[in-house]
């Protein structure tokens, strides 16, 4: 049912309103607008759904939320409450996120023993968890034996015993590597890093059925249907997958990799061949088809994965519809993690070319793996680093500090600079209120003597962190109040610590596969469901009657939120830079505060330079901007993909 019925149905019934539901559902239709039988439908719906309402009121005291409770619902029936009471640390293994100390203090009080085997079983599977929701898809046995024992006061003995139970029972696998160190994983993650590299193997292994004889002549063809001169990397790039089912193309900003996809595009339909271009995000979709002008899908449509990569350790071996293409470029590559990849080689026919395009200095994934850098430090997939910078591409500031930056080296002095787009400016200010001053500034209309630049279409503010005067949430507090202020007559409506209004810009924070939207593009009308994490829209309406918003989204999508659905949204005046990935704006402005030396690397700033297409300002303190550069020990990510491609035949 709709807010308002449910809101009139409380107003008439009160403090009674359960009891009317479970066992006088007749009285509803006393209600404006249900009748008897809609009713009798209400009630029963309400009563079947009655052991899922109950779970949700028991685990919160678990700090579980009703997401997460419907999820373990499903799974354990109507008998869930008895079976968590029972062992508590089955939670572990359903949801999601779960705060396993919460629930390890919840069951030494219901009785559980400290060195019980559920306690230590369900712990070892945290400890693992845990370190993939850092990156790490294994743990290194001395570290994991540690973290339990230190964090569960638990007996190593009795650690070591259910490290044995665990692998018995195929939940946990230990991979004994050549230098004598021995690695646990999750069974999930390391089948994910398993299925990968025996794909990539057999891909590589197999005929090379798409191969284009006199290769050399297509290639001059193309140089003269571009008027472009191609160059030895770019040659070398293409050449690379005309020979090889599996090839890898990685360079920064100005470095020619969208010139080799477009031929490659170009050379390959003139022989009647398909190919099929995809990105991790659709922002990162949309610019590689602004760039091709090819159409390119998010991998997620593609593969058509929809719900099950929200649950992705129960969904490791899932099955896919082969991908219809004979060459499958990916670009933006660096986003792509395990489980991504894993779904990706299992829809690729073998005899398909694949291409996979990306920088590998960028931000990692935010899933567990590090699968570019792991298939490019494998030696085992023909790779290709553009490291020149085309002529025209070297004019622009931003491209020319993106290399600086990636080399070690500080921004280049504009003195030294004979031809200059004039597209970067650094700005050495450590006062934060001068920096919130001059970001202000610059997002309402001082930019206007360098182009027509609306922020809503054109401005991204960027930062490291969420916290601080310096961080989103109160940028995207002062940068609303300036550009999109209260209004008489401007409905608004506060969720938690936000407060969205009509005309603010917002950004999708998680997958909805389910919500409905519309659009109407070219004169033709189009429907679908469906709005992922890291799009961008703009709030059109506040309906407080209906309790909804309707958010018009930067692709044309149109779609309505219930208030109770608002935290799958936050304000993306300012975004952080991780949020940022895969995305181009036309100009960024970064601010760069002090913050956790873990946020402050020298791919974090990388990634956000190479954010903008147009114009780039940073602020920050030169103390601040030169510890990124030189902070290239960004986290290790605890990974064996590269092992299992380099140890294949072993």
């Amino acid at each position: 049912m709709g807010p308002a019925t449910a809101r009139r149905i409380v107003e008439r019934f009160g403090n009674d309103t359960l009891e009317v539901f479970k066992f006088y559902p007749k009285k509803l239709a006393e209600v404006k607008g249900i009748s008897e039988d809609r009713a009798e439908e209400i009630a029963a719906e309400f009563n079947e759904k009655w052991g899922l309402w109950q779970i949700v009121e028991f685990l919160e005291k678990f700090g579980i939320g009703p997401s997460n409770s419907k999820k373990i619902y499903d799974k354990l029936g109507a008998n869930a409450v008895e079976k968590i009471e029972d062992n508590p640390y089955i939670l572990v293994d359903i949801a999601y996120g779960v705060d396993f100390f919460k629930i390890d203090k919840i069951a030494i009080n219901l009785g559980i023993e400290i060195n019980s085997f559920e306690r230590i079983k369900a712990g070892i599977k945290y400890a693992l968890l845990l370190a993939s929701y850092n990156g790490n898809t294994c743990v290194e046995e001395k570290v994991l034996i540690n973290f339990v024992k230190d964090k569960l006061n638990a007996s190593e003995e009795y650690i070591e015993e259910n490290l044995i139970s665990l692998k018995a029972s195929d939940e946990i696998v230990l991979e004994s590597r050549d230098d004598e160190t021995d690695w646990y994983y999750l069974k999930p993650l390391y089948t994910a890093e398993k299925n990968v590299a025996e794909r990539i193997y057999m891909m590589n292994r197999s005929k090379n059925v798409k191969h284009i004889d006199n290769f050399e002549k297509e290639l001059a063809k193309q140089e003269k249907s571009l008027e472009i001169i191609l160059s030895e990397k770019q040659r070398e790039a293409l050449k690379g997958v005309n020979e090889n089912n599996v090839s890898i193309i990685t360079g920064g900003p100005g470095t020619g990799k969208t010139t080799i996809i477009k031929s490659l595009i170009d050379i390959y339909k003139s022989k009647k061949k398909k190919v099929v271009l995809c990105a991790p995000t659709g922002r990162a979709a949309k610019k590689m088809s602004e760039a091709t002008g090819e159409e390119a899908k998010t991998i997620h449509r593609l593969l058509e994965i929809g719900k099950i990569d929200d649950d992705r350790l129960s969904n490791v071996d899932a099955d896919f519809k082969p991908i219809d293409a004979d060459v499958i470029v990916i670009d933006e590559m660096s986003m792509v993690d395990i489980f991504i990849m894993n779904y990706i080689t299992k829809a690729i026919y073998l005899g398909t070319k694949l291409v996979l395009v990306g920088d590998s200095n960028q931000l990692p994934s935010v899933g567990a793996g590090s699968v570019l850098k792991d298939l490019i430090e494998s030696n085992t997939i023909p790779t290709v680093n553009l490291d020149k910078i085309f002529r025209q591409a070297a004019k622009s500031d931003i491209i020319v500090n993106a290399h600086k930056v990636n080399n070690g080296e500080m921004f280049v002095d504009k003195k030294e600079r004979e031809e200059s787009n004039n597209d970067f400016f650094y700005i050495n200010e450590q006062n934060v209120e001068k920096i919130v001053s001059q970001i202000v500034s610059l997002s309402t209309g001082r930019l206007s003597k360098y182009g027509d630049y609306d922020f809503s279409k054109d401005i991204q503010v960027l930062t490291p962190t969420k916290k601080g005067a310096l961080g989103t949430k109160e940028l995207n507090r002062v940068l609303q109040e300036n550009i999109n202020p209260e209004k008489e007559g401007k409905k608004e409506r506060k969720y938690g610590d936000i407060t969205f209004r009509e005309g603010d810009r917002v950004m999708q924070v998680k997958n909805n596969y389910d919500i409905f939207w519309d659009r109407e593009i070219d004169g033709f009308y189009e429907t679908g469901t469906g709005v992922f994490n890291g799009e961008f829209g703009k709030i059109e309406k506040i309906d407080n009657e209906e309790k909804q918003i309707k958010i018009e989204f930067d692709d044309g999508k149109i779609a309505w939120y219930m208030f109770s659905e608002l935290e799958q949204l936050e304000l993306a005046y300012a975004i952080t830079i991780h949020k940022s990935q895969g995305s181009e704006f036309n100009v960024v402005i970064m601010a760069l505060p002090q913050a956790a030396p873990m946020l402050l690397t020298k791919n974090l700033l990388y990634t956000g330079i190479t954010r903008a297409k147009k114009l780039l300002i940073i602020f920050g303190s030169g103390n601040v901007v030169k510890y990124m550069i030189n902070n290239s020990d960004s986290k290790k990510r605890n990974t064996g993909l590269k092992y299992k491609l380099i140890n294949i035949l072993k």
